[in-house]
């Protein structure tokens, strides 16, 4: 079936494509208000773009009328924001940051969500979060009135000693229990179930094209 996206209202255009682009990954992001208050909220329009330099992209979408939410709001007039992964541990305190709260409401506080200080911005870190990045906007694209979409570079990393050995950079991803969003509206997934393919040589894959009477 075909879908024309341009003739779908935003909602249908949502639906289909956060249904079929899954897992996706959960940047609990925490910011700061100019006046200090403290925000946190979640986003799987998310992922790492490049290591060097380190960039990580969030799409945000705003309000219905067209405002941009507080996670924004903060990141464009600070330029500051720190990525938490999210842990099967910490869904449920994550969960309720998903609320549509005012703006200046401590989201964190309301759920009892312990936070460490950063290294090198201001905004702090989420203390139970097995990685957490501390960014700085390289660059921000607004397509106003629907969503923005920021560039970060990571400045730091933060990762629970329990996951890493320091000396090899070996991380022991499947233990931190990582949590991703899936197909629709209140759906999470666990990243319990892997099937491993190493990446082939191309001889190989002109010898694996022959056998299957391809041209290659």
């Amino acid at each position: 079936m075909l879908f024309d996206l341009s003739q779908l209202e935003a909602g249908d255009r949502y639906k289909l494509m956060a249904s079929s682009i899954t897992p996706r990954p959960i940047a609990w992001v925490t910011t700061l208000a100019p006046d200090g208050a403290r925000n946190a909220a979640p986003y799987s329009f998310f992922n790492m773009m490049a290591a060097d330099p380190p960039l990580i992209a969030l799409g945000l979408m705003r309000k219905p009328n067209g405002e941009r939410k507080d996670t924004c709001a903060n990141i464009v007039a600070t330029g500051e924001f720190v990525v938490n992964l999210v842990s099967e541990d910490d869904l449920d305190a994550m969960n309720w940051t998903c609320a549509e709260a005012p703006a200046g409401y401590d989201e964190l506080a309301a759920a009892g969500v312990a936070t460490a200080p950063s290294a090198m911005i201001r905004p702090p870190r989420i203390a139970s979060a097995p990685v957490s990045f501390e960014c700085r906007v390289v660059e921000t694209l607004d397509f106003a009135p629907a969503a923005t979409v920021v560039i970060g570079q990571v400045l730091a990393l933060h990762m629970d000693d329990r996951f890493v050995d320091p000396e090899r950079l070996h991380v022991d991803t499947p233990a931190m229990q990582l949590m991703a969003r899936m197909h629709g509206a209140g759906w999470y997934t666990r990243s319990t179930d892997r099937i491993q393919r190493n990446r082939p040589r191309f001889e190989d894959l002109r010898l694996h094209a022959a056998g299957c009477g391809m041209d290659a």
